[in-house]
Order: structure tokens, then sequence, then C-alpha cells
């Protein structure tokens, strides 16, 4: 069956994985009591009833039945150095329960050097357009390496434009062997590497960071898949950060998914007039998104509360920051070389004589003003 049919996720749910192949097969016939736990189920999912129907999957799916090679999917795998993972497992990433009943039934893997999948608040994923732009690859690379850095795994789909260089600067900045710089989701099988003009940068992950797949070796894209696939990555981290999209996009899927699961969606900020940023634009102006500009401010929203904070731009201190309205302006109102009397600066200022007076202790407190023989005058702030 493919991702997230439902019925079959039923049938697995009521039966067990064992007698739901057997029925799904034709081996055995339901009872009355799984049929009436499937109905329940997806009555509890708001299934549309035209596919929410056990007659009509059996139908769907007897003609793969044919084709059933468990052993020599598995087999293939193992020859490629992967594995072949379902959830009773010690590495199935828990992150991907909170998918319910459209979580995957397995997961092929193929790299990870003996590590798994990080905890979903270590992982950030990166997602975007295809077409992607210089402005794009280089915020992309940007946010891959910070992340990176900070020991946070980037997860993407190993597609052109955006996910490429996701993973590329994560790649790049990979330095301690205890975590996985990048996992590419695919979504077609791990015994090719799709897209094949992305078959060194695939490879590389399979060898420093990790690929996953839900679908079996043998198995082709196919935009069901991809749309399939993107309910994975989203799932798989606390945060997914759209960083060029169009007005339509699959990365919009990506973060919907992500919003459906209650994870943090950020989106990157580009030209109003490029079509590439039309979709990062439409999540920020419906209030889905969260406004991102480099890696420390995802990093927080990854974070706890108080965890991951980001540092405080680098950039010189202003002699107005932190004044209030009244001292902004009798700070413009004081002359650099000759003093001048409180009386002039309250009328250059705009200001009455006592908001003069207290405002003129505040400035010589913050080392902006000075007295010169009972006149007034503005001095730098050191640093």
């Amino acid at each position: 069956m493919e991702p997230t049919d439902l019925v079959g996720m039923a049938l697995i749910e009521s039966a067990g994985a064992v007698d739901a192949l057997r029925i799904a097969t034709g081996a055995i016939k339901p009872s009355t009591k799984t049929k009436q736990d499937i109905a329940e189920i997806l009555n509890m999912e708001g299934a549309s009833p035209v596919r929410a129907s056990l007659p009509e999957a059996l139908k769907r799916w007897s003609p793969r039945a044919a084709d059933l090679a468990p052993a020599r999917d598995i087999s293939t795998i193992e020859r490629l150095g992967g594995r072949f993972l379902i959830p009773e497992d010690d590495e199935w990433p828990d992150a991907l329960l909170d998918l319910g009943l459209r979580q995957p039934i397995c997961l092929w893997a193929r790299g990870g050097g003996g590590l798994t999948v990080p905890a979903e608040e270590r992982s950030v994923a990166l997602v975007g357009s295809r077409d992607s732009t210089n402005y794009g690859n280089s915020v992309t690379g940007d946010l891959a390496a910070g992340l990176a850095h900070r020991g946070m795994s980037v997860v993407s789909g190993g597609a052109y434009g955006i996910d490429s260089q996701a993973h590329r600067a994560a790649l790049t900045v990979a330095g301690r062997s205890d975590e996985l710089p990048t996992i590419a989701v695919s979504a077609c099988g791990l015994d090719r590497y799709y897209p094949s003009g992305n078959e060194d940068l695939l490879r590389a992950i399979s060898h420093q960071g990790m690929l996953l797949a839900e679908v079996p070796p043998g198995s082709s894209p196919t935009r069901w898949r991809f749309l399939q696939r993107n309910r994975l990555i989203a799932a798989l981290c606390s945060v997914t950060v759209v960083v060029e999209a169009r007005w339509r996009s699959g990365a919009l899927n990506t973060a919907h998914h992500a919003a459906d699961l209650s994870r943090q969606v950020a989106a990157v900020p580009g030209s109003v007039h490029s079509a590439n940023s039309a979709g990062c634009h439409r999540l920020l102006r419906e209030g889905s998104a969260i406004c991102v500009t480099d890696a420390g401010e995802i990093a927080e929203l990854a974070g706890s509360m108080g965890q991951q904070l980001p540092s405080e731009p680098k950039g010189k201190t202003a002699d107005h920051d932190g004044l209030n309205l009244e001292d902004l302006l009798l700070l413009d109102a004081l002359p650099v070389r000759a003093a001048a009397q409180s009386e002039k600066l309250a009328s250059v200022a705009g200001l009455g004589h006592d908001a003069v007076l207290a405002g003129l202790g505040r400035l010589q407190l913050a080392g902006l003003a000075e007295s010169a023989g009972g006149a007034w005058r503005r001095i730098k702030r050191a640093g």
C-alpha cells in the first residue's frame, strides 16, 4: 500500500501486522470484529468514506500481492550497508509517533555510522524551492552551517536547490563524530540516488549523515510519495524553516504538516520582487510562521525556554540606544561645542524646564552630557 493508506494502517492497528498482511493478500478473511474496529478507527480519523472501505482497499492492494518479496528487499538494503527498522526497534525515532495513524509502517535507512536519528529538539528542517536563487542558496548555507556548528542535524529532502544547499553546508562543517550533521528523507527506494544529478551529494550523506525512506528498495518516486515524504521531514524536527518558496510550493506542504503536528514553523524573508519568496511572505502574513534571519534564532525556537538563546547581534553602540523620547529630543538639542543654558535647551527641544533639568541629569549619568559653568553640552558615549 502507499504511504498513509489509512485503511491499511487501521487494519494493522486492529489485527496486528502479521494477520493484516494475511488479510491483505487474501490468505484469510477479515472477521466481523476486525471490520468493526477498522470502521471505528477510520471514523475517529475523519477518513473519506470513498476510500475508507476495506473491500475497496483489498482491490487496491491485490495487484501488488504477487510482487511481494520482503526477503529480497531486506537483502538489498543490507547489501547496501543499510538496515530495516520497525516501530518496536530501539532506533525508531519517537518523534514519528506524533503522526498517529499516519506514521510509517517501517523505515529503510542507510548511513548513520552507528548513530541513531536525533531527538526532534536536535533536528531542524530546511526546505525550499528547487529553482533557488543565489540569495536563497547563500542564506541556506549560512543557516545550515550555523545549525551544524551548534550540534544540530539538518533535515531535508535531498532535492535540487535549497535541499542540496542545506545538506552540503551541514556536511562541510560537520565536526563531531557523535552527531549526524544531516539527514535526507527520500521519496523512493534507497537502492537509487534520486535525483541522479545529486548522486555525489546523496552518496556523501550516506557516508557522513543518513538517508531515510519509508518505501522499499525498487520503489520509484511519485508525486504522492513526495507529498507524503514531507510529513516525515516535519515530524522528525522541532522546527521547519522555509527558506525560499513560491506561492504554491512543496515546501509549504512540509510547513503545513509541521503546523498540524504543533511543531514550530519559520520562514526567511526575501525580496518583495522575488517570486521565490512569495510563499515565505504568505506564511508570515498569515501568521503561520515566525520570521527568522539567522541560525541562532532557529536554535532558540528548537530549544527549551532559556536554552539555545541567540547572541545579541554585534554592532557599534549608538548614543541614542535605550533613550526615551524626551531624552532623545534633549540629546538632539544639546550643542557639541559651545554649551547652552537649560532655558535655551527647553526652547530647542520643545520641553518644559523641569523636564529638561531631569533629562540633563539622566544624560549626565549616561555619559552623554556634561555641565560647563552652569551650561550644558553633549559628549560622545564611550564605546
